[in-house]
């Protein structure tokens, strides 16, 4: 009993511990450690919250509207690394939109106000550089974005004969001797030439052998879009236009100052309500859900803080979606234990088995969650991003706080001696 008692003790001090973290923040001195959610600035907003900047860009050449003479694909690229930009800054709720029809792009980057400095964010052509680590770990340069003519998506039999989508790269005569000696190198060594787009690694090919040719060829289980991304990415180092700003403004919060405040409001009494049906529903297991509950917005506030995640209202929504699927799990696992009691088990043996039984459910509905989750990330831009983000992170929390602060808390009462099965919500008292 001691060992439970303990237990208890230590797993309540740990989730009183995560919500004053939550509440209050962390300092480790200076401008070091975690704001408090509540804190000014410690939150991201999303454009439709808190508005921000809009900025759009034209392609041009030598300085000429050049609109019969940019191709799709160049505008593609112009697209791929505006947004890569914007997500390597940390707005991953930023929206980059070709205008249909022109040769512009407009971006809308949340919470910057000040049009000049998200038009400094976008810069200007982006720099691609390839380059290795030596045995000793020092930097060396193998090539730049200058030096690449093209990057085209082929699909090409592997040494198998099986037909594999790869990226080829076409590089000039200048670039050819360098690129030998360095994949002569890293081939010996097994080890990547990075592949570098402002200050992001965006690939990190291993050659298999010295490459003394103005083409080379990436390969790595890509799918035709991811092939394509890459052809983009290492194509706007050598953009054929540059990019002039049309047009800067500042923009207002399109559902108004308020919103952020009344889905906050709305999502706490969601929040009371589901406490107090558990409570009513399973009596103390509902109690021990209510106090994970607590435990998953803790963890979930202090995630959004420490990543930096942005929130627009879609993103609150996956927050609050996975709090419903946080208690679903709890639903199913109480309910395999009040059967499990209805047909005479101890309580102990109850507990033990609702968790082991429903488990495979709580599983495969996680699973297939995240699988939608990470399909919206993949292939959704914007607030659909930001949606599948927080849906994603609520997920991993929610299945720790079911199975893991539930279970424990459930555990050590039942070693501390509640064994009354009343208290579990069965419909006999006869089975202690």
């Amino acid at each position: 009993m001691k060992k439970s008692v303990s237990s208890f003790i230590l797993m309540i001090l740990i989730i009183v511990l995560l919500v004053v973290t939550a509440c209050y923040g962390v300092s480790f001195g200076g401008d070091k450690g975690l704001k408090s959610v509540f804190e000014d600035g410690a939150v991201t907003l999303g454009l439709d919250l808190v508005g921000g900047s809009s900025i759009t860009l034209e392609a041009v050449t030598d300085g000429t509207d050049t609109e019969d003479q940019i191709s799709d694909s160049d505008m593609d690229a112009v697209v791929a690394i505006l947004r890569q930009r914007v997500t390597n800054a940390g707005y991953t709720e930023a929206q980059v939109t070709r205008i249909n029809g022109r040769n512009r792009v407009r971006v809308d980057i949340p919470d910057v106000g000040d049009p000049e400095e998200a038009a400094s964010l976008l810069g200007a052509t982006a720099q691609l550089t390839f380059f290795y680590l030596d045995s000793e770990g020092n930097y060396v340069e193998v090539l730049t974005g200058d030096q690449v003519e093209s990057a085209e998506v082929q699909v090409q039999p592997d040494e198998y004969g099986a037909q594999q989508t790869v990226v080829v790269l076409k590089l000039n005569s200048t670039a050819r001797e360098s690129f030998a000696n360095a994949t002569e190198i890293n081939a010996a060594s097994q080890t990547p030439i990075y592949i570098l787009l402002d200050d992001a690694i965006i690939s990190s090919p291993v050659p298999q052998g010295r490459i003394d040719s103005t083409e080379c060829i990436i390969s790595g289980g890509f799918d035709a879009k991811s092939a394509a991304e890459l052809a983009n990415l290492i194509s706007s180092g050598n953009l054929p236009c540059e990019l002039d700003v049309v047009e800067k403004r500042a923009v207002g919060a399109s559902l108004g100052a308020q919103a952020f405040d009344r889905a906050m409001l709305a999502g706490l009494i969601g929040i009371i309500l589901v406490m107090l049906y558990m409570i009513l529903m399973y009596q103390l297991p509902g109690l021990i859900s209510a106090i994970a509950l607590v435990a998953y917005i803790a963890i979930t506030s202090i995630c959004i803080v420490a990543f930096k995640v942005n929130l627009s209202l879609p993103g609150i929504a996956g927050i609050f979606l996975t709090i419903g699927m946080a208690v679903d799990a709890n639903v199913v696992i109480f309910e395999r234990i009040r059967e499990e009691l209805n047909s005479g088990k101890s309580v102990k043996a109850a507990v033990k088995s609702g968790f082991n039984r429903a488990f495979t459910a709580i599983i495969d509905s996680n699973i297939t969650t995240i699988i939608a989750a990470v399909v919206l990330w993949r292939f959704g831009t914007g607030a659909i991003q930001g949606f599948a983000i927080t849906l994603l992170l609520g997920v991993i929390i929610s299945f720790i706080s079911a199975l893991l602060i539930t279970k424990i808390l459930l555990n050590t009462l039942v070693g501390m001696g509640v064994t009354n099965i009343k208290l579990f919500g069965a419909k006999y008292a006869d089975n202690n």
